[in-house]
């Protein structure tokens, strides 16, 4: 029995990301996990870093993962599934790889349950949109959407794992410090980790031309560059030499 596509929770699950985006922006604070982590917490309510990063990142693979493999194999050359494919390397990177090399603080149950639910929903919206409702021209592959988005995504993904790799190094295995990242973008932001997925996921928007990658990249927008923020805020209150020149997210600007 064929799908059809519905567009109203298409609508509805694209206009919750744009809201959630907004309202992370308004209440201005950093998610509670990583440096901003409640000392006076539970450790009984901690899970592990990896544990944690894995279980939570596993739907936003698992989820589109799944609706692609329930297709024609002759539908995996078309643009929509193709598209799918980025989001969901993205999501094997993060839930196989990036969580099994995470240096991080213990992670709150609540936050993992929260990011558990959210990556669900948006790998289900993402996935359900690209290969049931999506309808892309014989010639998308030549587009100059598809080709810049691409283009960006795979920059992105490329500057994301770099600064991570930089940030792991700052630590040997069991240590709590911080110290001052150096090389890559973080010469220019504190944030560089963050800046390559939004670049990420504002050049899948532009190569899926769709408003569910829209609204999901104006929630990473919100999300990661307010992370950034507070991100610079710590460095600039710990370092005393830190660097002057460095921004929060955008090199120069901001």
């Amino acid at each position: 029995m064929s799908v059809r596509c519905q567009e109203s929770p298409v609508l509805a699950g694209s206009a919750t990301l744009a809201v959630l985006g907004a309202l992370v922006l308004c209440l201005a604070e950093p998610a509670g996990y990583g440096k901003y982590t409640e000392s006076r917490m539970p450790v009984a309510t901690r899970l592990s870093a990896r544990a944690a990063w894995f279980l939570q990142e596993l739907p936003s693979f698992a989820v589109p993962a799944g609706i692609l493999a329930g297709q024609p194999r002759s539908l995996f050359g078309q643009p929509a599934t193709v598209l799918l494919g980025l989001f969901c390397a993205h999501y094997f990177h993060r839930t196989f790889v990036y969580s099994l090399l995470t240096r991080g603080r213990p992670f709150p149950v609540v936050f993992l349950f929260r990011g558990f639910v959210f990556c669900m929903g948006n790998g289900l919206l993402q996935g359900y949109y690209l290969v049931y409702c999506a309808e892309y021209p014989a010639e998308w592959y030549t587009d100059i959407r598809f080709s810049l988005g691409v283009f960006l995504f795979i920059l992105g993904m490329g500057i994301n794992i770099h600064s991570d790799y930089i940030l792991r190094q700052l630590r040997k295995p069991g240590e709590i410090i911080y110290r001052i990242p150096q090389g890559g973008l973080f010469t220019y932001v504190s944030g560089a980790n963050f800046l390559g997925e939004i670049i990420e996921w504002i050049g899948y928007a532009l190569a899926t031309w769709s408003l569910p990658a829209l609204a999901f990249a104006f929630f990473s927008l919100c999300f990661l560059g307010l992370r950034a923020f507070h991100h610079h805020r710590f460095y600039l209150k710990m370092f005393e030499d830190y660097p002057k020149s460095r921004k929060a997210l955008i090199p120069v600007i901001f």
